[in-house]
């Protein structure tokens, strides 16, 4: 196994430095998240203690992108070995239908909207959650230490208060007008009419209350305590859909990593309703037929291939992002070497085409990650979100919680895959990935961003794999992306490059960011851990080094 420390010449600068221990490292898209794993990983926590404690931070650090009331996946390799992919993805409602919603579009971009934007914004946006019934599952099975003990970091940061960024006083303003249509938020994030300041102090007290609750009573002060019952309470009030029965009847889903090679390497990652195993597993089948070194980095050869292959994966990505407890998936054709064989041999390396894509397009970008190793052998790459911006832009009463708007990943039309139906489970993008070499840890790694989520970490995976990029290089390096529409370039693509794609048919944009913050972990030959964490978020690794005195020390004075 051998992941270069060095990459090779490249159009573009990291910003960001990577960090290097021997004892464990905690990535997230917080400096204070990263700080609370760590904390817990110092205290004697493995991987599985310090990832739940930083998502439990990141509940107060970034509450636009994460809280308990949201839903996720984990993705969890064992020291010995074992990989296991936690589901606790949200639920629509059983009482939700088809019909639920009043369309106003049948136009594939506007597809999702609705009279009031009802699943979009307020309670009846809101899905069943599923974050904190996995976390504490996860924590339960595989941890070592006590919810108590992982939840304190985010306790104190809530109680206390920290520092606003201008990442977070940049998202308050985007959601100004939304947020200012619930009292609480409002109170908390534009007191005096005005969004919140970095530099300014943010104090939650009402959640703090709310996560001692959950370190005292565990899932059941949501599931069937009294946070279960404030949320349920505001929903009959308000006209929202989850009840009692909703909470008593969810369930957290164990499923079978996908897994696929690539030039040698195994590539392991979560199975639908998320697209990312298959569809990673997919492009990289049909990439591994061309010398994407030989290419380079960032020529418009390799560019014009990511391209075809994006619009190859969501031509099929229709059939196998849904529910398989509601749509069966074809998992096994799609991930087949002879499959991507088939659709390799239709491309035109000096031709655009257009490959029906039938996807939506809109999925939230407001999502997190984390990626986490320790010296044991355990790593955890998960994805978690509360969908939208602040979610549905919605506070519990007396809770401090964030109501998600997971509904808005549903098709608002009846009769399609991704329609409404009670119970079914939402699609996404989510890529906790994780890259192997002869069955030892290479990387592992992920990001938010949504429909641009899989295809940003089958990138960094090429960057990796064939351009022998660092760690670093790899997260930050320019990305491209396409569903089939215009081909998005991030500005370090020189203009030369961009004009030769357009002379082959592709309609070039311009995109400021492709996705969101990824951060990962290579793991090195030496048995040292390099965390990185790119330029698009404040995301932030720590390392661990050095430990405890070697055994029989003593100090005579």
């Amino acid at each position: 196994m051998h992941i270069a420390t060095q990459s090779l010449p490249t159009p573009f600068a990291s910003i960001k430095k990577p960090a290097i221990g021997s004892q464990g490292m905690v990535v997230t898209n917080h400096p204070l998240a990263s700080a609370a794993g760590t904390e817990i990983m110092l205290a004697g926590g493995n991987a599985i203690d310090a990832a739940i404690a930083s998502l439990f931070a990141l509940t107060v650090v970034e509450p636009m992108m994460i809280g308990v009331l949201g839903g996720g996946i984990q993705h969890i390799r064992l020291s010995g070995g074992k990989h296991h992919i936690i589901d606790s993805l949200g639920t629509a409602p059983l009482t939700a239908h088809p019909n639920m919603y009043e369309c106003l579009s049948d136009e594939l971009d506007t597809m999702r909207e609705t009279r009031g934007r009802e699943n979009l914004l307020g309670v009846r946006a809101g899905a069943v959650p599923g974050s904190l019934a996995g976390w504490c599952d996860a924590l339960a099975r595989f941890g070592t230490m006590s919810l108590e003990d992982v939840v304190s970091p985010a306790i104190r940061y809530a109680e206390r208060g920290f520092i606003v960024t201008p990442y977070l006083n940049s998202c308050i303003g985007d959601c100004v007008a939304d947020l200012a249509g619930d009292s609480g938020l409002a109170d908390l994030f534009i007191p005096n009419g005005s969004p919140m300041k970095a530099g300014e102090r943010l104090v939650q007290r009402e959640y703090a209350e709310s996560l001692k609750l959950i370190a005292r009573l565990g899932p059941a002060a949501l599931y069937t305590g009294p946070l279960g019952d404030a949320l349920t309470s505001f929903m009959r009030a308000e006209g929202g859909y989850i009840s009692q029965k909703d909470l008593d009847t969810y369930r957290v889903i164990d499923r079978a990593p996908v897994r696929g090679s690539y030039r040698g390497y195994d590539v392991v990652g979560p199975p639908p309703p998320s697209s990312a195993g298959v569809h990673i597993t997919q492009m990289l089948n049909i990439l591994e037929g061309y010398d994407l070194r030989g290419m380079g980095f960032g020529s418009a050869d390799c560019i014009h291939l990511l391209a075809e292959v994006l619009k190859i994966a969501f031509a099929d990505r229709s059939m196998s992002t849904a529910d398989p407890d509601f749509v069966d998936v074809p998992v096994e054709r799609l991930i087949s070497k002879d499959y991507a064989a088939e659709r390799r041999a239709a491309i035109d390396m000096n031709s655009a085409q257009s490959w029906e894509a039938k996807v939506f397009a809109n999925e939230s970008v407001n999502t997190t990650h984390i990626t986490v190793a320790d010296a044991m052998g355990n790593v955890v790459s998960t994805t978690q979100t509360i969908n939208g911006l602040f979610g549905a832009c919605v506070r519990i009463p007396g809770t401090g919680m964030i109501l998600n708007n997971y509904m808005y990943n549903f098709d608002p039309h009846e009769g399609r895959a991704l329609s409404i139906a009670p119970g079914k489970r939402v699609f996404t993008s989510m890529a906790p990935m994780m890259v192997l070499k002869d069955d030892h840890m290479a990387f592992a790694l992920g990001l938010p961003g949504a429909l641009r989520i899989f295809p940003s970490a089958m990138q960094a995976i090429v960057n990796i794999i064939d351009h022998g990029m660092s760690i670093q290089d790899a997260v930050e390096a320019p990305r491209v992306w396409t569903n089939g529409g215009a081909l998005e370039l991030e500005p370090a693509f020189p203009d030369e490059i961009a004009n030769e794609l357009q002379s082959r048919g592709h309609r070039i944009a311009r995109s400021a960011r492709i996705a969101g913050g990824m951060n990962a972990i290579g793991f090195n030959p030496d048995g040292s851990l390099t965390g990185a964490a790119c330029w698009r978020a404040d995301g932030t690794p720590v390392a661990i080094s050095g430990g405890l005195a070697a055994a029989g020390v003593t100090f005579n004075i």
